[in-house]
Order: structure tokens, then sequence, then C-alpha cells
């Protein structure tokens, strides 16, 4: 059963947050001087992690038309649902030890933000683990019980579109709230 003790936010990035997007909107960041190697690193992370989180469940959603073999199945989510479930927390990790930190002894500002996208890290990890739980399941029941492990489908495919939810939301507004603080400050160089 999926854990629902989260919400993901829906609304925009609180107005406190956006203190440096409008000098720094997201389709200048490319060509701005500061922008630099470890920054489109960092950004191509939450792409890879965007696609991964859309793979499993559009897979996912095939299995339930009944459009792939189960085993297949059961490999690709084995092998991207580790993939998603072990970059995010490496990647959340690291943010909260390592980048975060340097964000915001360079500007205060970021606090305002932090408290925000710490929160969010808190809440993807009980969304991932509850997608783990589901999808060793249904990994396990292909071999078990092939008619639960596609009752189980449906909660992987749950559990894979609130990821995708959460991820949509949450690296938007983190990308949002740390380039242009990053560009501001010519910080990641």
């Amino acid at each position: 059963m999926l854990d629902t003790s989260y919400t993901i936010r829906q609304d925009a990035m609180p107005e406190e947050m956006r203190f440096l997007l409008e000098t720094y909107p997201r389709d200048s960041w490319e060509a701005h001087p500061g922008f630099k190697e470890k920054t489109r690193q960092w950004l191509g992370a939450h792409q890879m992690c965007r696609r991964v989180a859309e793979q499993i469940r559009r897979d996912t959603e095939v299995i339930l038309d009944r459009g792939m073999a189960l085993d297949d199945y059961a490999g690709r989510l084995s092998s991207y649902g580790g993939s998603l479930v072990g970059n995010l927390h490496g990647h959340h990790s690291w943010e909260d030890h390592a980048y975060f930190p340097e964000l915001s002894e360079a500007d205060p500002r970021f606090d305002a933000g932090l408290e925000l996208l710490e929160k969010d890290h808190s809440d993807l990890d009980a969304v991932l683990d509850g997608f783990t739980r589901s999808a060793n399941r249904l990994i396990k029941l292909t071999t078990l019980d092939e008619a639960q492990a596609y009752d189980e489908a449906g909660q992987v495919h749950a559990a894979s579109a609130t990821i995708e939810a959460f991820l949509k939301r949450h690296l938007t507004d983190e990308e949002e709230l740390a380039v242009p603080l990053i560009l501001h400050h010519r910080l990641r160089g």
C-alpha cells in the first residue's frame, strides 16, 4: 500500500524563493558566462531522473495493458527502479550535505527555500520506500503468482506516477532557486 502521509505541492514556488529568478530566467541560463559544467551536470542528473521515472511509469502502463512479457517487465523494473532509487538517494544526500550548505553560505536568502526542499527530500524518501516495496513484491510475484504480480503492478504504477509528479514539482523548484543563485555569485565554476 502506498504511503500518503506526504503532499506534493501543486502551486508555484513561494515568492520568497524566487528572489533571483526574474533576474536570471531559465531561458537565459545556458548563455550566462557563470553557467559552468558542474551546473550542467547537476541539471543533467535531474533530467536523467525525470526520464527514468517516466520510463518506469510507461513500462508499467504497458504491462497493465498486457503488452509486454511479465519477465521482461520485471527485469526492466529491477534495472530502472534500482537506478532511479539509488541515484535519487545519492543525489539528494550530496545536495543536503555538500551542495545546499555551499549555496546557503554564499547567500543566506537561499535558506528561505532550503526548509521546503529538505521537506521534499524527506517526503520523497517515503515515496521511494513505498515504490521499492511494491516493485520488489512484484518482481518476486512474477515467479510465484502471475495474477498477483499484475495486481501489484497497479501499486507500482501509482507509486511511479507519484514519483514522476513529485520530481516535476521538486526539481523545477530546486533548479529555479539554485541556478540563479549560482549564476549571480558565480559558484560551482
